[in-house]
């Protein structure tokens, strides 16, 4: 695979690019695993003895996690999976501090290409998107990739600075970082923001306070019920999800508190050992996703928060924001104008009924899936990739069937013949016929499409 084709960054860049390679010192990987030999599994409890995880992290899971970790895990191999994607960091600067920011990408040589911004959340990181990558990149050479796709690292997460130690750091301020960094790269005209988890709180404040964020999809949209809202309108794999998201809440949000309350407390202890950072985000992702992910998936993830120190640096926005599902995605405040889609996973924590997220923006576009968790980027890449795609495709698709039509960037081919004009958009692959007439008051071009 040509890692140099998807290295080429846009030639308007204004931010200085410099090539990022992952490479945890030799020092610091032998610390880690002494660190991990050392580190004790909690005595027996008939809590940690428990068939199902009602209770939490069950102590023979972590036991055995703890093996192989030790002795049949190479953190090198992750990195060279890292590695095999362009990697960046930039220098951003906001408020008087210089942010420096990791990202991956792959960038299309496409002068129409469309930039899309992909945003993970917590316990997240840009790992979770290397599987999209990978589709994009088998599917696509850098000459036909229809987009430029950024996946970076949220400041205090993997290879990104953390957020600053002398003043409150929201996600507001995240959201502004995230736009300078899309601007800054060459994409002033205009992109598309998606997350899931924080990364859907980050996209939706881009949605509505970014001129330069022109369409958001969603795959997360935690709220409280909307005004009007009547169970029996709801199927029944909806309803299903309420009695998730209501377990949740119930007995699965313990952890939140921590983060909301006492964060420092929590920091200290969780980045204090290697198996206890595992077992507090390990116990996350398993038990939000649909089904149980490989076991090298969640080693990857502590170790990357690990080495990097992601825990407690990436906690700071449930103390300033509480946690999902909080009520963001439905105040009128974050209304998106904007188009946005959303794809309802049913194995998500708090999965949101379609009809729910419909009241939060002008919704374009939405799926309802009968599998798939809350990482979904992961745990169902393909049918992630599908989603972007087909939301894109529709909001392309409203581009161009406005009653008058605006010849943009989007127009590529402009052929007259007999009083009609042929718009070829070279994005979506499709000529829509237009019919022609001379606005003499405004002298303009009308152009209405046919029925």
């Amino acid at each position: 695979m040509e890692l140099s084709g998807f290295s080429m960054a846009p030639l308007n860049a204004t931010l200085k690019l410099r090539p990022f390679r992952a490479a945890v010192p030799d020092k610091e990987v032998e610390h880690f695993k002494s660190l991990l030999r050392l580190s004790k599994v909690g005595p027996m409890t008939y809590e940690n003895l428990a068939e199902s995880a009602q209770f939490g992290l069950q102590r023979e899971r972590l036991k055995r996690a703890k093996e192989i970790w030790e002795q049949g895990y190479d953190w090198r191999k992750t990195e060279e999976r890292i590695n095999s994607f362009p990697n960046f960091v930039v220098p951003v600067e906001y408020e008087g501090d210089l942010f420096s920011i990791h990202f991956v990408a792959l960038f299309s040589q496409r002068q129409d290409a469309l930039p899309v911004l992909l945003l993970h959340g917590w316990p997240g990181s840009f790992l979770e998107f290397l599987g999209v990558l990978d589709v994009y990149r088998n599917k696509y050479s850098a000459a036909d990739l229809p987009y430029h796709i950024v996946v970076p690292s949220l400041p205090g997460y993997g290879y990104s600075s953390g957020p600053p130690l002398d003043k409150s750091f929201e996600l507001k301020d995240v959201a502004q970082i995230l736009d300078s960094l899309m601007t800054g790269i060459g994409f002033s005209s205009g992109y598309v923001a998606q997350g899931g988890d924080i990364g859907s709180f980050l996209s939706r404040i881009l949605g509505v306070t970014s001129k330069h964020c022109k369409a958001v999809h969603l795959n997360f949209c935690g709220m409280s019920p909307p005004d009007g809202f009547r169970m029996e309108t709801l199927s029944s794999m909806e309803k299903a999800g309420l009695d998730r998201m209501q377990t949740f809440i119930n007995q699965g949000s313990a952890y939140t508190l921590q983060h909301i309350t006492r964060p420092a407390t929590i920091g200290l202890v969780v980045s204090s050992s290697p198996l206890a950072l595992l077992a507090w985000i390990g116990e996350k992702i398993l038990e939000w996703s649909d089904t149980d992910p490989p076991l090298n998936h969640v080693l990857d993830a502590a170790t990357l928060y690990w080495f990097t120190e992601s825990f407690p640096r990436s906690i700071y926005p449930y103390r300033n924001n509480g946690s999902p599902p909080s009520n963001l995605h439905g105040s009128k405040e974050y209304f998106l104008e904007v188009p946005f889609g959303y794809s309802y996973f049913p194995k998500e924590f708090a999965p949101t009924p379609v009809a729910w997220a419909g009241t939060t923006g002008n919704l374009l576009w939405s799926r309802i899936h009968e599998s798939g968790g809350h990482f979904a980027a992961s745990e169902v890449p393909e049918v992630f990739v599908n989603d972007l795609d087909d939301f894109i495709g529709k909001l392309l698709e409203k581009e161009d069937a406005g009653s008058v039509a605006q010849i943009d960037v989007l127009l590529r081919d402009v052929e007259f013949s007999v009083g009609y004009l042929v718009l070829a958009n070279s994005r979506l692959r499709t000529v829509t016929p237009l019919r022609c007439s001379w606005d003499g008051t405004h002298g303009g071009l009308i152009a209405k499409k046919l029925p």
